[in-house]
Parts: C-alpha cells; structure tokens; sequence
C-alpha cells in the first residue's frame, strides 16, 4: 500500500472544501453542531490555510486514490506549550482500520517535529483510541491528557493530548 501525503494548493482548496464537509456531517453526530442556513456545514478557517503561514493543508493519497485530509496548524488547544496541532483529520470509510492513519501521523511527525496538542472528542470513542495510541506511540508513553481550552458545541469537555515529538 502506497501512502502518501501532498499539500492542498489553492487550486485544490475546492476538493478539499467538499472532503471538510463530508468530515463535519460525520462530525456532528457527535457535537451536534447543525447545518447553517443554505445546508452546509461550512469550515470558517478553510482560507486561512492559504493565508497564515502557520497552517499546512494535506491531502492523504493511497495507491495514488484521495483518500483523506489532514490540516495541521500552531493553534494552540489547551495552555500546554505548542509547536503543532491536529485541527482536522479524516480518512475515508475505505480506508479506516487499514494502518493508513498511522502512516500518515508518522510522516506528519517527521515533517513537524515538537510539542503536539491533538484534541478529540470523547463521545467518538474509535477517534479516542486512534490519538490515545498515536501519542503513546510516538512519546514513548511520555503523555500527558489534559482540559481543552474550548468544549465542544455539545458541551462536551474538549480533551487534548499534549507529548512532544523529536
């Protein structure tokens, strides 16, 4: 299996849009968050990733398929220090359960390197184990779980898993 990760131009920001919608629907089954008025999801910081020189937007490609997305940002998520940050993550129904997430957060690692905030909602229990391992894995189990500096809209306590990557 050939796993790949490129970044998103601004040519591409379109096909990205669509995958960001796909990932709210999915998404909302947990924070509850609705569609806004004309029946979209909508994703406020999708520009700024061609804007902020701080904000890295990847497509995941898997046997050279769109398979996923992955935006990292410095934007921190809890008052650990920060260098990274997962702000979406979203692998396609097939591809889940298929170690392609896992390859992907070890190229992302070796790309950016430094303090990680990873934030998750509980209620997605599949997505709590997936960072659970992710941040066990690559600090050697030196990982702190920590409050989020923001619930969810649901009112669900945000939890951030704070390790560094070297």
């Amino acid at each position: 299996m050939e796993v790949e990760l490129k970044l998103v131009t601004i040519g591409e920001k379109e096909i990205l849009n669509n995958l960001l919608e796909k990932y709210n629907y999915e998404f909302s089954q947990y924070d509850k968050v609705p569609f806004n008025e004309i029946g979209l999801f909508s994703y406020r910081y999708l520009d700024n990733y061609w804007t902020d020189e701080d904000r890295f937007p990847y497509f995941i490609i898997v046997n050279k398929k769109l398979a996923g997305f992955a935006l990292i940002n410095k934007h921190p998520e809890c008052d650990k220090p920060i260098d990274w940050a997962v702000a979406e993550f979203f692998v396609s129904y097939n591809f889940r359960r298929s170690g392609v997430a896992t390859i992907v957060m070890k190229k992302i690692f070796e790309i950016h390197k430094g303090y990680w905030h990873i934030k998750y909602h509980s209620k997605n229990v599949a997505s709590s184990i997936f960072w659970n391992k992710i941040a066990e894995k690559q600090s050697n189990n030196n990982y702190e779980v920590v409050k989020g500096n923001e619930n969810y809209y649901d009112g669900t306590e945000a939890k951030v898993l704070f390790f560094n990557v070297e």
